[in-house]
């Protein structure tokens, strides 16, 4: 049998391939496998890895990643094809596509007429919102339905990062015990992104006084100033696409996916965006860009550079207002 997987979903992908491996005897499941690289493909590797005797097994299994990414179009493509056609029974044979897929790639083609394609496509709304009582309830924990949606705010949709923080939460709740709320904010909320978050609100609203505290206080937890320029430059961009998305009426979580941001991020960025109009946004991209040549030429210390752009910020808004 051939199969191809793919599709965003590197969590449901990774199970799919894991429960194939699982299939074989456990015994002799590692001699019976071969992983190859579909960047360093040859036609004679594949032969060789599908066409080897099962060993104390009916079956061998061939995982290939990347295979149609990285194929070349005209004759490699058309050998792959041709020995899908020829492979052995004795060998399950499965291409497994980390990025999007090509749907007019020939190799996607055949697969789709005479293999069996699986796409695993990224959760959104109440089936991610399913999908995440379920994973709960498989590692022995009830999530109330506010909790889930708290944690989809703060994670986004990505099902890796939110079956680890579940698997987070979970222990936290206890055998048989329930995450709440609560328990999603004291355990998810990255709290130096809040602290950031508002430091920038603090900014937004001209107050002057608790944005240069806000500054310090970042600084004291760890944060290098340079990486804070960098951060606030960032946001500012993130800003700028937010308030051109919000003025075609878009909604957040679509702002979110098209932005890659955390729906909690892409929200919090559309307030944030109200306070400021686009000329200032591009005026305080442009200052950030000419202190950070400051700073890499030795005319000024990072901590200065980052207390002068939050005192020229409130002090210009100041006057504007």
């Amino acid at each position: 049998m051939i199969y191809l997987f793919y599709g965003p979903n590197e969590l449901a992908r990774s199970e799919a391939v894991a429960e194939m491996r699982a299939s074989l005897p456990a015994a002799v499941a590692d001699l019976n496998i071969s992983v190859l690289d579909g960047r360093k493909l040859t036609i004679e590797q594949l032969v060789a890895a599908c066409e080897a005797h099962p060993f104390l097994a009916d079956r061998r299994l061939v995982i290939v990643y990347d295979a149609l990414k990285h194929s070349k179009a005209g004759k490699a493509r058309e050998e792959l094809r041709d020995y899908c056609e020829r492979a052995p029974a004795t060998c399950d044979l499965v291409f497994v596509e980390q990025d999007e897929v090509d749907r007019r790639h020939l190799l996607f083609t055949y697969l789709s007429k005479r293999g069996a394609v699986r796409e695993f496509p990224l959760l959104s709304g109440p089936e991610l919102l399913r999908w995440i009582e379920r994973r709960a309830k498989s590692l022995q924990a009830t999530i109330e339905p506010a909790a889930a949606q708290r944690l989809v705010d703060l994670a986004g949709n990505d099902s890796r990062a939110l079956a680890n923080e579940l698997a987070k939460l979970a222990t936290y709740a206890g055998r048989g015990g329930t995450i709440d709320q609560a328990a999603v904010d004291r355990l998810v909320t990255d709290q130096q992104e809040q602290n950031l978050f508002t430091f920038i609100d603090d900014l937004s609203t001209r107050r002057l006084g608790a944005a240069l505290r806000g500054a310090r206080a970042l600084i004291e937890d760890g944060q290098a100033p340079p990486y804070m320029l960098f951060m606030l430059a960032r946001q500012i961009r993130i800003l700028l696409h937010v308030r051109q998305l919000v003025a075609q009426r878009r909604r957040p979580d679509d702002i979110a996916n098209e932005l890659g941001l955390k729906p909690f991020v892409a929200r919090k960025a559309a307030e944030q965006a109200r306070n400021f109009t686009a000329a200032e946004l591009v005026t305080a991209h442009d200052r950030l860009l000419e202190l950070d040549h400051a700073i890499k030429t030795g005319k000024m210390q990072a901590e200065t550079a980052l207390e002068l752009f939050v005192v020229e910020m409130c002090q210009a808004q100041r006057r504007q207002g």
